[in-house]
């Protein structure tokens, strides 16, 4: 038997550098990918409001669909970065992997959906890409297709690092929070913490995303931090936070750590994630930045801070010891 490889030696060693001067032909492919696995759940799925039956999650080796209900059984989709494939589980116990390699997003269209008909599940989704310029139908795109093992696991191995700090973030908070979930037309993994009342009715106009789901998702006050891994004309990773609606001050805020700062044209703050992974200790300089944006967010906008926080880490069933 193999030996079991031990844990990296330092947290700083596990953020992986990413590759964003070579990488967007496979993210790309991946981002429309991920939208045609994203709809199946959206079209399958009971609504959740703020769209949070929409979005993906992050596993031990990519992202989720999560069980999807269908007809008495349920069924999971999931991108597995470890071993490229694409397994269709369903409750049953029956599996059937696709692979993830090179082909175009037409391909990859037919083979999922006609793959889900084989075992039963028959469904279609609204055939076009959201929150993109100059969307080509899904079922006509042979443009997007390229496919490098190691540029979707240099993203995965990044969202896992978010996801976990994420969470870590998510766990002082008391009030309605969202989980730690991967938007797939945005295509950065987020968390939304709420006030509990209620916002102004969106303007909306935010390119290529209906108003009518803009307003649905900002209804209530809201402070929401993620990780976007760039595109090919912003290509800078980095994690944001901003606060709907922005309260007055929040621009100018003072927040951590030194290198995040205000991004005027997207309304807020940003740290590039090279920053945080060039740190001794990422987790620390990313865990700053989200609850400094935060802070400044629920003071300005007078949330009730004492009511909808608490110490993260607290266990009230510990296992005994004996």
């Amino acid at each position: 038997m193999s030996p079991i490889a031990p844990l990296p030696p330092a947290e700083a060693s596990a953020w992986p550098q990413l590759p964003a001067a070579e990488w967007w032909d496979t993210l790309e492919t991946l981002h429309l990918w991920s939208q045609i696995v994203g709809k199946v759940r959206l079209e399958l799925s009971p609504w959740v409001n703020h769209s949070w039956s929409v979005p993906l999650y992050v596993t031990a080796r990519g992202l989720t669909t999560s069980p999807i209900p269908y007809r008495g059984l349920s069924f999971e989709i999931e991108f597995d970065f470890v071993d490229h494939v694409l397994p269709i589980r369903t409750s049953d116990g029956r599996t059937r992997p696709l692979a993830l390699e090179p082909k175009s997003v037409a391909s990859f269209y037919r083979e999922l959906l006609g793959t889900l008909k084989e075992l039963g599940i028959d469904v279609s989704i609204h055939p076009m890409p959201n929150e993109l310029p100059d969307p080509i139908p899904f079922p006509d795109d042979e443009v997007h297709g390229a496919y490098v093992s190691r540029h979707s696991r240099a993203l995965f191995d990044a969202l896992v690092q978010a996801d976990r700090v994420f969470k870590e973030f998510r766990a002082g908070f008391t009030g309605k929070c969202s989980p730690v979930h991967f938007f797939w037309g945005s295509f950065d993994l987020a968390v939304t913490r709420f006030s509990g009342r209620e916002a102004p009715e969106h303007p909306g106009g935010i390119p290529f995303l209906p108003d009518e789901v803009t307003r649905e998702a900002y209804s209530h006050e809201v402070s929401s931090c993620g990780f976007w891994p760039g595109n090919r004309d912003a290509p800078d990773p980095f994690f944001y936070s901003y606060a709907y609606p922005t309260p007055d001050g929040f621009p100018e805020a003072a927040v951590k750590p030194d290198a995040a700062y205000w991004l005027d044209d997207l309304g807020e703050f940003v740290l590039p994630y090279e920053a945080v992974r060039a740190t001794d200790s990422p987790d620390e300089a990313l865990i700053a930045f989200l609850q400094s944006t935060y802070a400044a967010a629920a003071n300005l906008a007078d949330w009730d801070r004492d009511e909808l926080e608490w110490q993260p880490g607290f266990r009230p069933l510990e296992r005994r010891r004996g």
